[in-house]
């Protein structure tokens, strides 16, 4: 029966080809008394040395494009410093130690310097503590029933189907631990938003891909963009701080409470830094507010946490933390290389 469906599929097929090829128009050259229909142009002289040259002749190509340039495929991330061959490098800071820097094979959190970054951490390891008593009970108890339980320690098995202290236990106690887990949890995720009394205040603005800061008090700003290869060592950085470091870095002083205003320019990006324990997404439109207070001086390494697009990993976020005095000497240089003003000045010459 299947054998005669086959045959008669395969019979229908090939008389409904055969009138199709039958009618393909013949590809030969047209009859010599066809007109011609000429296109409107002056027709190739046959004797211009251009005409008839291949593609791939120098000279032919020189003529015809002669702007063309070769392209070289680029090596890494291209920076968006088309018409800045020398990066700013802020040259007036001393030499800082490098403490937020993610660790090879490192299994624990960066360095934390900051309040927000105490807590974040004391509650993610309280959290794995409860989740490691959490595994040891239920692997307990997966152990006893399988030994005390089985066919040969327990051949006539109980009937019983319901236990209502039981099936109350087993609800209240999964209960119980996320309000335990949220006691402690919810006042830190507060105490990130609730920006205490600040005494700077820095917009991040998020790009397609990198990072501009806004000094909002002193009325300068600037760009940060991520340094290749062979500009690691002019600018004070190691090798293996590639894809972190910076032309330029957020300076802030130790000790001093930062309100950090995060917004983008196109998409979603996120700013984030783990040792001072602050990440904020960056939306279009909208301004975002979270704070840091770093308590030791150095060089700290951040991220945009959002996936933003095809560079987004080549957008990382530097910032320095050096003491009060080498900061004003920073930002006297800062506004006089950015144009900016200092307040308690422009009050002072009010007065």
């Amino acid at each position: 029966m299947k054998t005669a469906r086959l045959a008669t599929a395969f019979l229908l097929t090939l008389a409904l080809a055969l009138p199709a090829a039958a009618q393909l128009p013949d590809l030969q050259q047209p009859p010599a008394d066809e007109p011609i229909i000429e296109l409107p142009g002056e027709a190739p002289d046959p004797a211009d040395p251009a005409v008839g040259e291949q593609p791939d002749d120098p000279g032919a190509l020189q003529e015809i494009a002669p702007d063309v340039e070769a392209i070289e495929e680029p090596v890494g991330p291209v920076s968006p410093r088309v018409d800045d061959p020398e990066p700013q490098i802020w040259g007036n800071l001393p030499e800082l130690p490098f403490i937020g820097v993610p660790t090879q094979g490192g299994v624990n959190y960066m360095t934390a310097v900051g309040p927000v970054a105490y807590d974040t951490i004391w509650v993610s390891n309280f959290v794995h503590v409860i989740m490691a008593l959490i595994v040891i009970f239920v692997t307990g108890l997966l152990l006893y029933c399988i030994i005390f339980f089985n066919k040969k320690a327990n051949p006539t098995p109980a009937r019983f189907t319901h236990n209502t202290r039981l099936e109350v236990a087993w609800t209240l106690g999964p209960v119980l631990i996320l309000i335990v887990i949220g006691s402690f949890s919810l006042p830190v995720l507060f105490k990130q938003l609730e920006v205490p009394e600040e005494e700077l205040t820095i917009k991040a603005t998020g790009y397609q891909w990198f990072w501009g800061y806004e000094y909002v008090d002193y009325d300068f700003g600037f760009e940060q963009f991520m340094l290749q290869r062979d500009e690691l060592e002019p600018a004070g950085y190691l090798p293996e701080h590639y894809l972190m470091a910076t032309d330029s870095a957020m300076v802030v002083p130790v000790n001093t409470n930062v309100r950090m205003q995060v917004t983008a320019a196109d998409v979603i990006h996120s700013w984030k830094v783990m040792s001072f324990g602050t990440m904020m997404d960056g939306i279009p439109g909208r301004l975002n507010e979270t704070w840091f207070r770093a308590e030791q001086e150095g060089i700290y390494f951040g991220f945009c946490s959002e996936l933003c697009g095809l560079d987004h990993s080549f957008m990382p976020i530097t910032v320095k933390v050096v003491s009060r005095e080498v900061y004003d000497e920073w930002l006297d240089w800062a506004i006089d290389q950015f144009g900016g003003t200092r307040p308690e000045e422009t009050v002072a010459a009010a007065n």
